[in-house]
């Protein structure tokens, strides 16, 4: 419900009083001024605020009745309406009929402040309110009352959105700038903060976009995002939140096995994240024992040959040339690799085994 308070009242008296030749008084719905020219006046009872209130209507006083009421000069006094309901009393000092003629104007002004005020306070509510919907939202155990009111305020619940993570610079202050940036430049975003470095951007179907190019465009506005990961398209809310949960899975991969690369699709790695999200699983350990042992080996270089050849997908002259070695040297690397952990990279489940294996082991220069 709204309320005048002593700010918006004391602002509707300065206006007020840059134009009257007249003192102006403003009182709350229990006949308090909350806003005066004459600052001694402030928080003291009006009697004939109270008259106004009591009646719902204009109340004039001249120079003698003002003798019989206690605290109230001449003047006139009028009802402050809002949607209809009665929330503050106008007063204008001076004998009624010198004043009477400024009284409906300057209570026009004074409710169309008060209109603007609220209309204020209801803005920044609802923005409050969405964004803590959002970060519901996006939750699997939302309950659909949730859902429903976020169809109430705008929020369109129901569009296809893409899944976007971006991970901004610690001891930064910019997830905020970075929302309104994406908000203003993509219809029917959503943006929602969900530590101080990460920020989950759910965009709705639309125009092709270039994350490379949106990358550059960060940097140019001081936004040096550290990672970017995106996920295919969502059709609905239910799998949006798998998104975002896969998502996050990604950024995990992304900083332990791929710290250097700043972009990083799920389209390309689902396999590799996959196998990380389960990597602490009775499993998954079993299927990457052969690289416990190749690490255990301490010999970093043959693990680093391995990612290089998967990343080359087998191409011997690519992935030796990516290292800087001979062919012969790259065939004598993976020998070793067969020998210390007991898989032969030519083989295809030893391969399999080797490959998932690299995937869920932490280069050792991650952060």
């Amino acid at each position: 419900m709204f309320a005048l308070d002593h700010a918006l009242a004391q602002d509707i008296v300065d206006r007020a009083m840059a134009i009257l030749p007249c003192n102006v008084n403003v009182m709350d719905y229990l006949g308090i001024i909350i806003g005066s020219g004459e600052v001694e006046r402030l928080y003291t009872r009006h009697e004939g605020a109270q008259l106004v209130l009591a009646n719902r209507r204009v109340v004039e006083i001249d120079s003698q009745t003002a003798k019989h009421l206690d605290g109230v000069r001449p003047g006139i006094n009028l009802p402050l309406m809002l949607d209809h309901k009665l929330v503050g009393v106008l007063g204008i000092t001076g004998e009624p009929d010198e004043v009477r003629v400024y009284g409906e104007l300057v209570k026009m002004t004074a409710e169309m402040l008060m209109e603007h005020r609220r209309q204020q306070a209801d803005q920044q509510w609802r923005h409050q309110r969405s964004e803590d919907l959002l970060a519901r939202l996006l939750l699997s155990d939302c309950p659909d009352n949730l859902v429903d009111e976020a169809e109430h305020l705008g929020l369109q619940p129901q569009l296809s959105r893409q899944a976007v993570l971006l991970e901004l610079p610690a001891n930064t202050a910019v997830a905020g700038q970075v929302a309104t940036w994406l908000s203003g430049r993509y219809a029917n975003s959503w943006c929602v903060a969900h530590e101080p470095t990460l920020l989950y951007w759910c965009r709705a179907a639309g125009k092709e976009r270039d994350d490379a190019l949106l990358l550059e465009q960060f940097d140019e506005q001081g936004w040096p995002v550290v990672r970017m990961v995106t996920v295919e398209q969502s059709a609905d809310l239910l799998t949006l939140r798998q998104a975002c949960s896969a998502a996050r899975d990604l950024l995990d991969y992304g900083r332990h096995v791929h710290p250097q690369q700043r972009l990083l699709r799920l389209a390309v790695y689902r396999l590799a994240v996959l196998f990380w999200r389960y990597r602490n699983d009775w499993l998954a350990q079993g299927v990457a024992e052969p690289i416990v042992r190749l690490q255990d080996s301490h010999n970093s270089q043959l693990l680093e040959t391995l990612r290089c050849w998967f990343d080359y997908s087998g191409e011997s002259q690519a992935c030796a040339d990516a290292l800087g070695i001979h062919r012969n040297s790259l065939r004598y690397r993976l020998e070793k690799v067969a020998e210390l952990s007991g898989c032969d990279p030519y083989n295809t489940d030893d391969l399999l085994r080797l490959y998932l294996g690299v995937q869920m082991t932490p280069r050792q220069s991650a952060s």
